[in-house]
């Protein structure tokens, strides 16, 4: 997995460097404005498949553990992660 993260986000790095190119070559908002959803879906896709590990790993142990306090834990970690992610900027 890590390999296939760090690909990705190799990838990214790329496509914001782009974008800083596009941006400096005075390039049509539009198309910068594609791009850089573009490279948003991306890191939302990398962020997808990092969460799906946690849950298939360290939640899963937790949940399956004898510490109640741990699964509580974990379970407030992913609720937060949400909060994080739906609050308005």
């Amino acid at each position: 997995m890590d390999k296939d993260i760090t690909l990705r986000l190799k990838n990214v790095e790329g496509h914001v460097r782009g974008i800083q190119r596009m941006v400096d070559d005075g390039a049509y908002c539009i198309d910068v404005i594609q791009q850089i959803q573009a490279a948003q879906a991306a890191l939302s896709k990398i962020s997808s498949i990092i969460l799906e590990n946690h849950l298939n790993s360290c939640v899963i142990t937790a949940i399956r553990g004898d510490d109640p306090a741990e699964r509580e834990r974990v379970l407030r970690e992913i609720r937060d992660v949400f909060d994080k992610t739906n609050r308005s900027y």
